[in-house]
Protein backbone atom coordinates (compact mmCIF):
# COMPACT_ATOMS: atom_id res chain seq x y z
CA UNK A 1 0.00 0.00 0.00
CA UNK A 2 1.76 3.23 -1.28
CA UNK A 3 2.18 6.09 1.85
CA UNK A 4 1.05 9.39 1.51
CA UNK A 5 4.22 10.77 0.68
CA UNK A 6 4.00 8.48 -2.35
CA UNK A 7 0.51 9.16 -3.31
CA UNK A 8 1.60 13.07 -3.56
CA UNK A 9 4.83 12.40 -5.87
CA UNK A 10 2.35 9.91 -8.44
CA UNK A 11 -0.37 13.12 -8.50
CA UNK A 12 2.32 15.44 -8.96
CA UNK A 13 4.38 13.07 -11.98
CA UNK A 14 0.82 12.66 -13.32
CA UNK A 15 -0.27 15.96 -13.64
CA UNK A 16 3.43 17.75 -15.03
CA UNK A 17 3.92 16.29 -19.19
CA UNK A 18 7.54 17.10 -18.24
CA UNK A 19 8.07 15.12 -15.64
CA UNK A 20 5.34 12.19 -16.73
CA UNK A 21 7.78 11.86 -19.74
CA UNK A 22 10.77 11.51 -17.92
CA UNK A 23 9.37 9.12 -15.64
CA UNK A 24 8.22 6.89 -18.62
CA UNK A 25 11.59 7.23 -19.93
CA UNK A 26 13.45 6.26 -16.51
CA UNK A 27 10.94 2.98 -16.52
CA UNK A 28 11.93 2.27 -20.10
CA UNK A 29 15.92 2.67 -18.81
CA UNK A 30 15.17 0.47 -16.35
CA UNK A 31 13.34 -2.27 -18.19
CA UNK A 32 16.35 -2.11 -20.97
CA UNK A 33 19.17 -2.65 -18.30
CA UNK A 34 17.27 -5.76 -17.01
CA UNK A 35 16.27 -7.29 -20.35
CA UNK A 36 19.93 -6.71 -20.64
CA UNK A 37 21.22 -8.22 -17.92
CA UNK A 38 18.74 -11.69 -18.33
CA UNK A 39 20.58 -11.53 -22.01
CA UNK A 40 24.22 -11.69 -20.24
CA UNK A 41 22.79 -13.78 -17.79
CA UNK A 42 21.68 -16.64 -20.42
CA UNK A 43 24.92 -16.42 -22.41
CA UNK A 44 27.36 -16.79 -20.09
CA UNK A 45 24.68 -19.96 -19.38
CA UNK A 46 25.28 -20.95 -22.83
CA UNK A 47 29.21 -20.84 -22.49
CA UNK A 48 28.81 -22.70 -18.87
CA UNK A 49 26.55 -25.69 -21.30
CA UNK A 50 30.17 -26.13 -23.50
CA UNK A 51 31.51 -27.10 -20.81
CA UNK A 52 28.74 -29.18 -20.15
CA UNK A 53 28.38 -33.30 -20.25
CA UNK A 54 26.95 -32.48 -23.33
CA UNK A 55 30.59 -31.34 -24.31
CA UNK A 56 31.98 -34.60 -23.17
CA UNK A 57 29.49 -36.20 -25.34
CA UNK A 58 30.31 -34.43 -28.08
CA UNK A 59 34.08 -35.14 -27.63
CA UNK A 60 33.62 -38.63 -26.86
CA UNK A 61 31.65 -39.18 -30.09
CA UNK A 62 34.19 -37.35 -32.52
CA UNK A 63 37.03 -39.59 -30.51
CA UNK A 64 35.44 -42.74 -31.14
CA UNK A 65 34.64 -41.88 -34.80
CA UNK A 66 38.15 -40.95 -35.39
CA UNK A 67 39.76 -43.52 -33.31
CA UNK A 68 37.55 -46.43 -35.57
CA UNK A 69 38.94 -44.62 -38.81
CA UNK A 70 42.33 -44.85 -37.86
CA UNK A 71 41.83 -48.44 -36.64
CA UNK A 72 40.07 -49.52 -40.20
CA UNK A 73 43.05 -47.78 -42.18
CA UNK A 74 45.87 -49.96 -39.71
CA UNK A 75 44.20 -52.98 -40.31
CA UNK A 76 43.43 -52.22 -44.22
CA UNK A 77 46.91 -51.79 -44.83
CA UNK A 78 47.48 -55.53 -43.54
CA UNK A 79 45.50 -56.44 -46.16
CA UNK A 80 46.79 -54.22 -49.35
CA UNK A 81 49.39 -51.81 -49.24
CA UNK A 82 52.04 -50.38 -51.81
CA UNK A 83 54.80 -52.35 -53.01
CA UNK A 84 57.14 -49.29 -53.47
CA UNK A 85 58.97 -48.68 -49.78
CA UNK A 86 58.68 -44.90 -50.48
CA UNK A 87 54.98 -45.42 -50.99
CA UNK A 88 54.68 -47.40 -47.62
CA UNK A 89 56.26 -44.94 -45.61
CA UNK A 90 54.15 -41.99 -46.79
CA UNK A 91 51.06 -44.19 -46.06
CA UNK A 92 52.46 -44.73 -42.61
CA UNK A 93 53.38 -40.83 -41.98
CA UNK A 94 49.72 -40.12 -43.07
CA UNK A 95 48.75 -42.63 -40.63
CA UNK A 96 50.85 -41.22 -37.65
CA UNK A 97 49.86 -37.54 -38.59
CA UNK A 98 46.16 -38.74 -37.86
CA UNK A 99 47.09 -40.24 -34.48
CA UNK A 100 48.41 -37.14 -33.76
CA UNK A 101 45.66 -35.28 -34.44
CA UNK A 102 43.49 -37.45 -32.31
CA UNK A 103 46.17 -36.61 -29.50
CA UNK A 104 46.01 -32.75 -30.23
CA UNK A 105 42.08 -33.22 -30.11
CA UNK A 106 42.49 -34.41 -26.47
CA UNK A 107 44.60 -31.95 -25.24
CA UNK A 108 42.48 -29.29 -26.28
CA UNK A 109 39.73 -30.88 -24.46
CA UNK A 110 41.39 -31.78 -21.40
CA UNK A 111 40.20 -28.64 -19.97
CA UNK A 112 36.62 -30.08 -19.48
CA UNK A 113 37.18 -33.94 -19.33
CA UNK A 114 36.91 -35.34 -16.50
CA UNK A 115 40.21 -37.15 -15.30
CA UNK A 116 39.45 -40.78 -15.99
CA UNK A 117 38.34 -39.48 -19.29
CA UNK A 118 41.39 -38.17 -20.30
CA UNK A 119 43.67 -41.20 -19.07
CA UNK A 120 41.30 -43.04 -21.23
CA UNK A 121 41.86 -41.12 -23.89
CA UNK A 122 45.60 -41.02 -23.78
CA UNK A 123 45.86 -44.88 -23.42
CA UNK A 124 43.74 -45.42 -26.73
CA UNK A 125 46.09 -42.76 -28.27
CA UNK A 126 48.95 -45.09 -27.12
CA UNK A 127 47.58 -48.17 -28.03
CA UNK A 128 46.97 -46.85 -31.98
CA UNK A 129 50.70 -45.48 -31.70
CA UNK A 130 51.90 -49.08 -30.62
CA UNK A 131 49.60 -50.88 -33.24
CA UNK A 132 50.97 -48.41 -36.07
CA UNK A 133 54.73 -49.41 -34.72
CA UNK A 134 53.77 -53.18 -35.31
CA UNK A 135 52.63 -52.12 -38.46
CA UNK A 136 55.90 -50.77 -39.77
CA UNK A 137 57.72 -53.65 -37.71
CA UNK A 138 55.92 -55.73 -40.55
CA UNK A 139 55.78 -53.71 -43.85
CA UNK A 140 59.07 -52.02 -43.64
CA UNK A 141 62.00 -54.58 -42.86
CA UNK A 142 64.71 -52.98 -40.29
CA UNK A 143 68.30 -53.43 -41.92
CA UNK A 144 70.17 -54.07 -39.04
CA UNK A 145 68.69 -56.96 -38.54
CA UNK A 146 70.34 -57.96 -42.24
CA UNK A 147 74.03 -57.24 -40.92
CA UNK A 148 73.80 -59.62 -37.69
CA UNK A 149 75.37 -62.89 -39.55
CA UNK A 150 78.10 -60.28 -41.04
CA UNK A 151 79.34 -59.81 -37.47
CA UNK A 152 79.15 -63.27 -36.17
CA UNK A 153 82.62 -63.79 -35.91
CA UNK A 154 83.84 -60.74 -33.61
CA UNK A 155 84.13 -61.02 -30.72
CA UNK A 156 80.89 -60.64 -28.75
CA UNK A 157 82.32 -58.81 -25.56
CA UNK A 158 82.95 -55.74 -28.35
CA UNK A 159 80.15 -56.09 -29.97
CA UNK A 160 77.61 -52.71 -29.42
CA UNK A 161 74.69 -54.12 -27.81
CA UNK A 162 71.37 -53.93 -30.41
CA UNK A 163 68.79 -51.80 -28.54
CA UNK A 164 65.64 -54.24 -28.82
CA UNK A 165 62.21 -53.99 -29.16
CA UNK A 166 61.46 -53.39 -25.42
CA UNK A 167 64.49 -51.54 -24.57
CA UNK A 168 62.62 -49.01 -27.01
CA UNK A 169 59.42 -48.88 -24.66
CA UNK A 170 59.04 -46.07 -22.72
CA UNK A 171 56.76 -47.35 -20.14
CA UNK A 172 54.32 -45.05 -17.91
CA UNK A 173 51.86 -46.19 -15.60
CA UNK A 174 48.62 -44.90 -14.12
CA UNK A 175 47.05 -46.09 -11.25
CA UNK A 176 44.18 -47.91 -13.71
CA UNK A 177 46.27 -48.84 -16.88
CA UNK A 178 49.50 -49.22 -18.14
CA UNK A 179 50.69 -46.87 -20.83
CA UNK A 180 53.63 -47.64 -23.29
CA UNK A 181 55.26 -45.34 -26.06
CA UNK A 182 57.70 -45.95 -28.43
CA UNK A 183 60.82 -44.40 -29.09
CA UNK A 184 60.67 -44.57 -32.87
CA UNK A 185 62.99 -44.83 -35.58
CA UNK A 186 62.25 -41.09 -36.23
CA UNK A 187 65.07 -38.26 -36.67
CA UNK A 188 67.02 -36.93 -34.03
CA UNK A 189 70.38 -36.70 -31.76
CA UNK A 190 71.73 -39.92 -29.67
CA UNK A 191 74.26 -40.85 -27.88
CA UNK A 192 76.40 -37.48 -27.33
CA UNK A 193 78.07 -36.09 -25.09
CA UNK A 194 79.06 -32.82 -24.49
CA UNK A 195 78.25 -31.35 -27.48
CA UNK A 196 75.87 -28.72 -28.38
CA UNK A 197 73.45 -30.42 -31.16
CA UNK A 198 71.05 -27.79 -33.58
CA UNK A 199 68.52 -28.28 -35.61
CA UNK A 200 66.20 -26.46 -38.36
CA UNK A 201 62.88 -27.45 -38.51
CA UNK A 202 61.76 -24.19 -41.06
CA UNK A 203 60.77 -25.70 -44.31
CA UNK A 204 61.57 -29.37 -43.36
CA UNK A 205 58.78 -31.79 -43.29
CA UNK A 206 60.56 -33.76 -40.41
CA UNK A 207 57.03 -35.32 -38.20
CA UNK A 208 58.44 -36.74 -34.88
CA UNK A 209 62.23 -36.31 -33.49
CA UNK A 210 63.86 -38.04 -30.81
CA UNK A 211 66.67 -36.77 -28.39
CA UNK A 212 68.09 -39.53 -26.72
CA UNK A 213 70.95 -40.81 -24.62
CA UNK A 214 72.22 -37.15 -24.52
CA UNK A 215 74.90 -36.77 -20.82
CA UNK A 216 76.25 -32.60 -20.69
CA UNK A 217 74.77 -31.57 -24.01
CA UNK A 218 72.47 -28.46 -25.04
CA UNK A 219 69.55 -28.98 -27.65
CA UNK A 220 68.35 -26.53 -29.59
CA UNK A 221 65.35 -26.88 -32.09
CA UNK A 222 64.12 -24.00 -33.77
CA UNK A 223 60.90 -24.02 -35.44
CA UNK A 224 57.82 -26.33 -35.21
CA UNK A 225 57.39 -30.17 -35.17
CA UNK A 226 54.31 -32.78 -35.23
CA UNK A 227 55.75 -34.55 -32.40
CA UNK A 228 58.74 -35.20 -30.21
CA UNK A 229 60.29 -38.07 -27.79
CA UNK A 230 62.79 -37.31 -25.02
CA UNK A 231 64.28 -40.57 -23.46
CA UNK A 232 67.76 -40.72 -20.94
CA UNK A 233 69.05 -37.67 -20.48
CA UNK A 234 71.53 -36.52 -18.03
CA UNK A 235 72.77 -32.49 -16.90
CA UNK A 236 71.05 -31.36 -20.72
CA UNK A 237 69.87 -28.13 -21.44
CA UNK A 238 67.06 -28.71 -24.24
CA UNK A 239 65.50 -25.56 -26.36
CA UNK A 240 62.46 -26.80 -28.14
CA UNK A 241 60.15 -24.27 -30.49
CA UNK A 242 56.48 -25.09 -30.42
CA UNK A 243 55.48 -28.73 -30.55
CA UNK A 244 52.28 -29.14 -32.67
CA UNK A 245 51.11 -32.79 -31.20
CA UNK A 246 52.94 -34.04 -27.93
CA UNK A 247 56.04 -34.22 -26.18
CA UNK A 248 57.16 -37.51 -24.19
CA UNK A 249 60.05 -37.48 -21.78
CA UNK A 250 61.07 -40.21 -19.74
CA UNK A 251 64.13 -40.81 -18.01
CA UNK A 252 65.72 -37.26 -17.34
CA UNK A 253 68.05 -36.14 -14.50
CA UNK A 254 69.25 -32.82 -13.79
CA UNK A 255 67.75 -30.89 -16.83
CA UNK A 256 66.34 -28.02 -18.08
CA UNK A 257 63.77 -28.06 -20.61
CA UNK A 258 62.19 -25.00 -22.61
CA UNK A 259 59.58 -25.71 -24.82
CA UNK A 260 55.92 -25.35 -26.21
CA UNK A 261 53.48 -28.23 -26.94
CA UNK A 262 49.82 -29.22 -26.54
CA UNK A 263 50.44 -31.57 -24.45
CA UNK A 264 53.77 -32.95 -22.17
CA UNK A 265 53.73 -36.45 -19.96
CA UNK A 266 56.68 -36.55 -18.45
CA UNK A 267 57.77 -39.80 -16.58
CA UNK A 268 60.57 -40.89 -14.22
CA UNK A 269 62.12 -36.84 -14.51
CA UNK A 270 64.36 -36.13 -11.35
CA UNK A 271 65.72 -32.45 -10.58
CA UNK A 272 64.91 -30.95 -13.44
CA UNK A 273 63.34 -27.63 -14.17
CA UNK A 274 60.70 -27.09 -16.72
CA UNK A 275 59.55 -23.74 -18.64
CA UNK A 276 56.55 -24.51 -20.48
CA UNK A 277 53.75 -23.22 -22.74
CA UNK A 278 51.12 -25.97 -22.70
CA UNK A 279 47.63 -26.34 -23.85
CA UNK A 280 46.49 -28.91 -21.57
CA UNK A 281 47.68 -29.65 -18.10
CA UNK A 282 51.41 -30.94 -17.79
CA UNK A 283 51.50 -34.94 -16.55
CA UNK A 284 54.29 -36.22 -13.98
CA UNK A 285 54.59 -39.65 -12.81
CA UNK A 286 57.28 -41.38 -11.17
CA UNK A 287 59.43 -38.23 -10.88
CA UNK A 288 60.61 -35.99 -8.05
CA UNK A 289 61.94 -32.61 -7.43
CA UNK A 290 60.70 -31.14 -10.62
CA UNK A 291 59.96 -27.74 -10.94
CA UNK A 292 57.73 -25.45 -13.61
CA UNK A 293 57.56 -22.16 -15.15
CA UNK A 294 56.44 -19.89 -18.04
CA UNK A 295 57.89 -20.86 -21.72
CA UNK A 296 60.86 -18.49 -22.14
CA UNK A 297 62.71 -19.00 -25.47
CA UNK A 298 63.54 -16.72 -27.83
CA UNK A 299 64.61 -16.91 -31.88
CA UNK A 300 63.60 -15.18 -35.17
CA UNK A 301 60.38 -16.29 -35.84
CA UNK A 302 59.35 -18.00 -32.97
CA UNK A 303 56.14 -15.67 -32.72
CA UNK A 304 54.83 -16.44 -35.76
CA UNK A 305 55.52 -20.58 -35.17
CA UNK A 306 53.63 -20.37 -31.96
CA UNK A 307 51.14 -18.88 -33.80
CA UNK A 308 50.52 -21.48 -36.50
CA UNK A 309 50.80 -24.24 -34.13
CA UNK A 310 47.64 -22.79 -31.88
CA UNK A 311 50.34 -22.25 -29.00
CA UNK A 312 50.46 -18.00 -29.17
CA UNK A 313 48.23 -17.88 -26.11
CA UNK A 314 49.65 -18.13 -22.62
CA UNK A 315 46.77 -20.37 -20.76
CA UNK A 316 48.65 -20.94 -17.37
CA UNK A 317 48.55 -24.48 -17.41
CA UNK A 318 52.84 -24.64 -16.76
CA UNK A 319 51.39 -24.10 -13.40
CA UNK A 320 48.53 -26.79 -13.48
CA UNK A 321 50.70 -30.13 -12.84
CA UNK A 322 48.53 -33.45 -12.75
CA UNK A 323 50.89 -36.06 -10.32
CA UNK A 324 49.51 -39.40 -12.01
CA UNK A 325 51.50 -41.18 -8.67
CA UNK A 326 49.59 -38.65 -6.37
CA UNK A 327 45.59 -39.63 -5.80
CA UNK A 328 45.43 -37.00 -2.77
CA UNK A 329 43.61 -33.93 -2.33
CA UNK A 330 46.49 -32.00 -0.99
CA UNK A 331 49.99 -30.89 -3.00
CA UNK A 332 51.84 -33.22 -4.82
CA UNK A 333 55.75 -33.30 -2.75
CA UNK A 334 57.16 -34.38 -6.15
CA UNK A 335 56.82 -30.67 -7.84
CA UNK A 336 56.58 -27.25 -7.55
CA UNK A 337 56.89 -23.56 -9.29
CA UNK A 338 60.36 -22.75 -9.58
CA UNK A 339 61.00 -19.03 -7.32
CA UNK A 340 60.98 -16.36 -9.71
CA UNK A 341 64.52 -15.19 -8.69
CA UNK A 342 65.69 -18.50 -9.51
CA UNK A 343 63.98 -18.42 -13.05
CA UNK A 344 65.93 -17.85 -16.18
CA UNK A 345 64.47 -14.58 -17.79
CA UNK A 346 64.58 -15.57 -21.47
CA UNK A 347 66.72 -17.91 -23.58
CA UNK A 348 67.88 -16.76 -27.14
CA UNK A 349 68.66 -19.56 -29.45
CA UNK A 350 68.88 -17.36 -32.66
CA UNK A 351 72.61 -17.62 -32.72
CA UNK A 352 74.60 -21.08 -33.17
CA UNK A 353 76.12 -20.15 -29.63
CA UNK A 354 73.41 -18.43 -28.38
CA UNK A 355 72.59 -18.74 -24.69
CA UNK A 356 70.39 -17.77 -21.96
CA UNK A 357 70.05 -13.48 -21.20
CA UNK A 358 70.07 -13.26 -17.72
CA UNK A 359 69.08 -14.21 -14.63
Amino acid sequence: METEEEEALSLSILSDPTLHQKHLSMIERLSNRHQTRVDNSLARRSDSDSNSPSSASAFLSRFSDSKRSIEAHIAQSRLAYPTDPSEVRSHLDSISASISDLEKLVAESSFFLPSYEVRSSLKAVSDLRQSLDNLSSELIPKKKFAFKNKASKRDPTTEPKQTTAEEKSVSVSTSHEKLVFQVRDSPGFRGKKGEILVENFKGSEIGEFTVSDLDSCEVKLIGSVRALFVHRLRNCRVYVGPVIGSVLIDEAEGCVFVMASHQIRIHNAKGCDFYLRVRSRPIIEDSSGVRFAPYCLSYEGVEEDLRDASLDEETGNWANVDDFRWLRAVQSPNWSLLPENERVQMVNISELGGGIEGN
